[in-house]
């Protein structure tokens, strides 16, 4: 691996909320504020951690749906609705469903330049207040987000909402050649992980508990243990009528939270915080936006060749579930040992809050690589608009 530029930047922190249900009525959080969901995990990491509030530089947090309760910068809103020191800035970033790990990516540059010492990294969405039909609506009102330029250039029929992704899906499925039944196990897995992982208590380190009423959630809501190929096969698909990608084939619609906590090594050893990571290397690139959801394979190659490896020197590796082609065509692609991918399941059965998920990935891998005694880790995405993110983790 290529040594850092500039400083070394650690972790010292990572929790996750559970995962909630993105619906309106049946979903654990829907009386729940998004900022709530943050601000929690805020507070959490900085606990659990023994940094005080005070000392953080700067805090950072991604979420994709910056409007109504998202809006008006929901990193800051998140940190005063802990009540932690005013004195602490914050800022919100978009880079689609790859926010909460840009928001790492960017904490890491940061700091790495010595701009900062100590950054809170994280992400958030609520996806049972504010659906994908949400930014829809406002577009419809205030103006499409994407001209009609780009549009006839990229031969964009829709905006980059959940249909076009999932159009996006099934081209995919059918450049990468994957069957139905393919897509069907890959689900399938990604429950029966996760279920797993739920039963030997592996995600309780992890997960932070939010308290709603009487009720305190730390177990993921979405979770269907019982999902086998058979059930799956009498899905109908959902995007196209002779497609292959399902309900149960795409990523879950959710609402969570995560957070990040990192630093340079100096100040670690400074403060006397045991460094858990290191993080040593990013990578982000630009797909073709019409099919829009390969990004995780060049982002991957990219970060691996700099650093000298093969997808075979990478312990595990997190890439998120968007949809099941996703990981289908980047499996193809890459050749991995399938058992080092998503060991605890994915985004199929766990949920995908889109901008919490980049986050929440580095959380579960760092949790992973602790478990397992492994060194090396691997977190990537796609993300709406044609980019893919990569993260390259060192446990320490």
């Amino acid at each position: 691996m290529r040594k850092p530029v500039g400083r070394d930047v650690v972790v010292v922190g990572a929790v996750r909320t559970a995962i909630g249900r993105g619906h309106p009525e049946k979903g654990w959080f829907r009386e729940v504020h998004p900022a709530t969901l943050l601000g929690r995990c805020f507070s959490a990491v900085l606990e659990r951690s023994g940094v005080a509030p005070a000392d953080v530089d700067d805090v950072i947090a991604g979420c994709v749906q910056q409007i109504g309760e998202q809006g008006c910068n929901i990193a800051r809103n998140a940190w005063l609705q802990e009540g932690l020191p005013v004195e602490v800035p914050a800022t919100t970033v978009d880079r689609q469903c790859g926010s909460g790990q840009q928001a790492v990516n960017f904490a890491t540059a940061m700091i790495a330049s010595g701009a900062q010492d100590i950054i809170v990294a994280g992400g958030v969405e609520h996806m049972g207040h504010l659906p994908f039909s949400a930014g829809v609506r406002v577009q419809e009102e205030f103006g499409r987000a994407i001209t009609p330029e780009v549009q006839e250039r990229y031969g964009l029929v829709q905006d980059q909402t959940l249909v076009g992704q999932g159009n996006a899906a099934e081209m995919i499925a059918d450049q990468w050649d994957l069957s139905r039944t393919e897509l069907d196990e890959l689900a399938v897995r990604s429950h029966r992980l996760a279920h797993l992982a739920t039963e030997s208590g592996a995600f309780r380190r992890e997960i932070v508990d939010v308290r709603v009423g009487s009720h305190v959630y730390d177990l993921d809501q979405c979770i269907r243990p019982d999902s086998d190929i058979a059930t799956l096969a009498g899905l109908r698909p959902v995007f196209r009528t002779d497609g292959r990608t399902t309900a149960a084939t795409s990523s879950q619609v959710a609402d969570g939270a995560s957070a990040v906590l990192l630093m340079s090594a100096d100040k670690a050893d400074e403060l006397g915080v045991r460094p858990r990571a290191r993080i040593v290397d990013q990578s982000v690139v630009g797909v073709d936006p019409q099919i829009m959801l390969t990004g995780p394979i060049p982002a991957t190659h990219k970060i691996l060749d700099r650093n000298g490896l093969t997808v075979d020197d990478v312990d595990t590796i997190e890439i998120n579930e968007a949809f099941a082609s996703v990981v289908g065509a980047w499996l193809r692609e890459l050749k991995p040992d399938l058992d080092r991918v998503n060991p605890r399941g994915g985004a199929m059965a766990l949920g995908h809050p889109l901008g919490a998920t980049g986050a929440r990935l580095i959380t579960t891998l760092l949790h992973e690589l602790e478990d397992t005694d492994r060194e090396i880790g691997l977190v990537t995405m796609c993300c709406g608009g044609g980019l893919g993110t990569a993260t390259l983790v060192q446990r320490l």
